[in-house]
């Protein structure tokens, strides 16, 4: 098992495993840009699928809405399985497919490696992209928690299962000295899974609890979890984004702030370019590493998937990454927020309505399946 931090670490290692794959590979990615880390996992794929590997390439209809019609052509003539999830339809050219979207970003080779993180195929993930470099982590794994996570890649990609069908979205197995739970989120079979583990942990804590996560606005159930066991003693360290890609989402998150002041929890913005991580740990041995944020989209519409691992090896290793971001951190303290006049009274009273609602937010939309199209070399 292996930490990779953004894409200098990322890519290489996924790059090698699909050079050495002999039989299979499965890749799921919210987005691939047509970009020289697009073309270098095209080039990847297609010459592992012309020496006879079965490849599958699945990619979200909304985050990968921008390929020309020539690379996928060459992906697909080279023999690559491509398929859109979702693929949707423009009006007046905008995408409408928001909701529902395939944000998993998984890769499974061989049954032997899988990867499972929030790092997407595109040069922003780059360091040497610039200042909108996104910050991201991902993990790589070995053992038999791979088998689990292949067969449900299967199963989501239409292929034929290479495991018995008692296999679920989500099981846990041992791999070394770590245990290793592979949880993913959908609205029809497992709604809450990512979310009630995350609770569990939090609510167990003892110590402490670090989570880092680009997009921050939980249910009410989770916040509350999270102020409580503030309150409790236990130190709580949230490390969010300061440099934001989407500045709306940090407005709404802070709207929270002054609640989370008040319970004790220590809330810190990373300033030195976008965080896309979506990554935890709870005292000293359970960590998380996955595609899901702590936002009304991951939360209750996304298809979303983390790894939840007891090992105090890993979330030793984890917390010295995290601790490394406090460099570049600003503390968020109470002087530094808008003094509580009557419109931050009105705010904080519709955020706390908005969060109790947040969890029903999948309930009020129709439940969808994850219907994947292939492309073929006309698309």
């Amino acid at each position: 098992m292996c930490l990779l931090e953004n894409g200098e670490q990322f890519f290489p290692r996924v790059l090698e495993a699909i050079d050495t794959a002999r039989d299979a590979i499965i890749v799921e990615t919210f987005i691939l840009w047509e970009d020289k880390v697009g073309d270098s996992l095209s080039a990847a794929l297609c010459a592992a699928a012309q020496r006879g590997v079965a490849v599958t390439l699945t990619v979200d209809g909304f985050g990968t809405a921008q390929l020309s019609q020539p690379f996928v052509r060459h992906i697909v003539d080279s023999g690559v399985a491509f398929r859109v999830f979702d693929p949707g339809r423009r009006l007046f050219g905008q995408r409408l497919n928001l909701l529902r979207r395939m944000h998993r970003k998984l890769i499974v080779v061989d049954n032997t490696v899988a990867f499972v993180g929030g790092i997407n195929f595109s040069s922003d993930q780059m360091t040497d992209y610039g200042a909108m470099a996104k910050q991201d982590y991902a993990v790589e794994l070995a053992g038999p928690v791979v088998a689990h996570i292949g067969a449900f890649m299967r199963r989501t990609a239409h292929l034929p299962p290479c495991l018995p069908s008692r296999v679920s979205g989500w099981a846990g197995a041992r791999t070394g000295d770590a245990a290793v739970l592979f949880a993913t989120r959908d609205d029809k079979e497992r709604p809450e899974d990512i979310e009630c583990l995350y609770r569990a942990a939090i609510r167990g804590a003892t110590r402490r609890v670090i989570i880092a996560n680009a997009y921050f606005f939980p249910g009410y159930r989770l916040f509350r979890d999270l102020c409580d066991a503030a309150r409790r003693g236990v130190s709580v360290r949230l490390v969010l984004q300061g440099t934001p890609d989407m500045p709306p989402v940090r407005f709404a998150t802070s709207l929270l702030y002054n609640h989370l002041l008040q319970a004790g929890v220590q809330v810190d913005e990373y300033c030195a370019r976008p965080l896309h991580g979506k990554v935890g740990i709870v005292d000293d041995h359970w960590s998380t590493v996955g595609s899901s944020n702590l936002d009304p989209l991951s939360l209750t519409l996304n298809m979303e998937a983390n790894v939840f691992i007891r090992s105090e090896g890993f979330n030793c290793e984890l917390s010295r990454h995290l601790e490394r971001l406090a460099v570049h951190c600003r503390r968020v303290h109470p002087a530094d927020l808008p003094a509580w006049g009557r419109l931050t009274v009105l705010s904080s009273f519709l955020v706390f309505h908005v969060l109790r609602w947040v969890s029903r937010m999948g309930n009020w939309l129709p439940h969808v399946r994850q219907r994947t199209y292939r492309a073929s070399a006309g698309s």
